[in-house]
């Protein structure tokens, strides 16, 4: 609507309408092409000729809509821009009519649909170019909240990742893990893996009440610790460090000590917390046993 020598191209991402999320009206199609055809939708209303192509980024979303022709001359730009105007309002209330799923798509079909449902909209709330064209409309927050757990407290989630090993370490009886280093049998507690569910019933209801409100909740803050646990198949375990470093044997002696001496930049959990210590010796683990080894 800004001019009309205005061209323009866009990377469909995001399933958002005007008003808000996209509601879906054709089991038939993937929620991605359906989402792309009202796009393309779009740029047919506002008078262009829509093409589609394909690039080559690694994503799965890769097929971008392009306008740079208009279907109408510049004489006619009154008209198309009631029409624009039309078509975004009635799109506040095409969402709640009930839709016959077609096969097929059709501009025009889906368009007469969601003028109809539009129609009674009070002539006055009519806006042209030049205009706030959608008064109120904000496509997110200025600040948009993070809710991937990486903003909790770091106190809480310590407690939380506290709490979680010492239930698996005492689920059972020490479970011994043996590692052959130099002739000598290590005994080392392993711990126990309980089910995510088994987990959140041992955790109070305050603190799952906090992860509820992070995307993925519980599994998403152990996942984040990758240093002491591992979440497989829906079920925790302590992670031992000795099943992670046979590819370091393969390494000469120098480039070895110069990647243990670059990754350790946090402390070693197991140092400070595990019963038994870390399963690995300092030269091979790659968090600091204690704070002289931090870099």
């Amino acid at each position: 609507r800004s001019s009309y020598s205005c061209c323009y191209f866009v990377l469909p991402c995001c399933f958002f309408d005007f008003h808000g999320k996209y509601s879906r009206r054709q089991s038939k199609k993937t929620q991605y092409r359906e989402y792309l055809d009202f796009v393309a939708e779009v740029g047919f209303v506002c008078g262009f000729h829509v093409e589609e192509d394909c690039l080559r980024i690694p994503s799965t979303k890769r097929v971008c809509l392009i306008g740079k022709s208009k279907t109408y001359p510049p004489t006619e730009c009154g008209l198309i821009d009631k029409q624009i105007t039309q078509y975004i309002n009635s799109r506040q209330t095409c969402a709640v009519v009930t839709r016959d799923r077609r096969v097929g798509f059709n501009h025009k079909d889906e368009y007469d649909v969601c003028k109809e449902a539009g129609s009674e909209r009070p002539e006055n709330e009519t806006e042209t170019a030049g205009t706030i064209w959608m008064p109120g409309f904000q496509p997110r927050e200025k600040v948009e909240q993070i809710r991937n757990c990486a903003s909790l407290p770091r106190d809480f989630v310590d407690d939380v990742v506290l709490s979680v090993a010492n239930l698996l370490l005492n689920a059972t009886p020490q479970k011994s893990s043996s590692n052959m280093n130099d002739g000598i049998t290590n005994t080392w507690n392993q711990g126990e893996s309980l089910s995510l569910k088994e987990v959140a019933e041992h955790l109070n209801k305050e603190t799952l009440k906090k992860l509820k409100s992070e995307y993925g909740g519980l599994q998403t803050l152990l996942k984040n610790n990758h240093q002491v646990f591992e979440v497989l198949n829906g079920r925790v375990h302590i992670r031992d460090w000795r099943k992670e470093n046979p590819s370091r044997k393969t390494k000469p002696e120098m480039k070895r000590r110069l990647s243990a001496e670059a990754f350790k930049t946090r402390l070693c959990w197991f140092f400070l917390h595990h019963p038994d210590g870390c399963s690995l010796p300092s030269e091979s683990c790659p968090y600091a046993h204690g704070t002289g080894e931090l870099r």
